[in-house]
C-alpha cells in the first residue's frame, strides 16, 4: 500500500468531523467514503465553528489548497480552537507536500490517475 493508499484510508476512518467549502467538495468527499462532513457553503464562519464544536472536539479542515482556501483555513482554525476544537492537520499537510490538487472537489479524479 502507497502513501496515497494509506492517506485515503485514514480519511475514510477518522472520526473527526471534516469541514470543506461547499457541495462539490462533499460528494468528492462521500465518493470515496468520508462520512462525517460540515459544508461551509457560504455561510458565516461564526456559524460553522458553533455548530462543529457543538458536534465535535475534533476537526478536520479541508478547504481548498488555493488562496482563499488558506485564508479559510487559518480563520477556522483560530476560531475553532478558541472554541475548545483540536484541528488535525495531518490530512491538509498531506495534500499539500504529495499531490498537485489544488481544489478538494478533484480528489476522486486525481485518485483514478494516480
Amino acid at each position: 500500500m502507497d502513501e496515497l493508499d494509506e492517506f485515503m484510508e485514514k480519511l475514510r476512518k477518522t472520526r473527526k468531523l471534516v469541514i470543506v467549502e461547499g457541495k462539490k467538495d462533499r460528494a468528492a468527499l462521500e465518493s470515496i467514503g468520508v462520512r462525517k462532513i460540515i459544508e461551509l457553503n457560504k455561510r458565516p464562519l461564526y456559524e460553522v465553528v458553533e455548530e462543529v464544536a457543538k458536534a465535535s472536539k475534533q476537526a478536520v479542515i479541508l478547504t481548498d489548497l488555493d488562496r482563499t482556501g488558506k485564508l479559510l483555513f487559518g480563520k477556522l482554525n483560530s476560531a475553532l480552537s478558541q472554541h475548545g476544537v483540536e484541528v488535525d492537520n495531518y490530512f491538509r499537510e498531506f495534500l499539500f507536500r504529495h499531490t498537485k490538487l489544488t481544489q478538494i472537489e478533484g480528489l476522486p479524479a486525481y485518485l483514478e490517475h494516480k
